[in-house]
């Protein structure tokens, strides 16, 4: 075993991995994470090997597992006899989040379009002169905003509901129906 000197307590792991340790205690309870040793007055130990699995948990996280799923991959990966057999069981959920993540790439690359669409359009409202009075004129604004129609996140503020500058003008012409 190794010496007890080179092993973390819980709350030096979690400085050394910038977790907290009621994290650690969690990735200890969902079996993704397990002591070394305990000290004699009872505290878990850990080896540097913690720090990789930290790190391992980390990078599944942030490609969009759950602690719930890391346990039932790790799950399937301690069940499975043959390491062929794992390895291909571990590539299909890779293979899987790898597809999962490029279309959500695709949806973040159409929505930074739109957005920066909707910042230019924007800008341009800066020059509007005379300035416009009420939201209503903006539809009909003469100003060039150099594109051929409204961005959608912009657009839909000019359709929906009625706003509180256009509700007098309603009630006043149903009045008269």
């Amino acid at each position: 075993m190794e010496s007890m000197s080179k092993l973390l307590k819980i709350g030096d792991l979690a400085r050394r991995t910038g977790k907290s340790v009621r994290a650690l205690h969690l990735y200890e309870e969902l079996g993704l994470l397990t002591p070394t040793a305990r000290s004699q007055g009872g505290f878990r130990l850990y080896d540097d090997t913690a720090e990789t699995r930290i790190r391992w948990i980390e990078l599944l996280q942030d490609s969009g597992f759950s602690l719930h799923e890391i346990q039932a991959l790790l799950r399937a990966w301690r069940s499975t006899r043959y390491g062929p057999d794992a390895m291909n069981r571990i590539r299909e959920i890779f293979e899987k989040r790898l597809a999962e993540t490029k279309e959500a790439i695709l949806r973040y690359q159409a929505l930074e379009r739109e957005l920066q669409g909707s910042l230019e359009y924007l800008g341009a409202c800066q020059e509007c002169r005379p300035p416009r009075t009420t939201q209503e004129d903006c539809p009909h604004c003469p100003v060039d905003h150099g594109m051929t129609r409204e961005p959608a996140l912009v657009a839909g503020f000019h359709t929906g509901p009625p706003t509180p500058a256009t509700i007098p003008l309603l009630a006043s012409s149903e009045n008269a129906s």
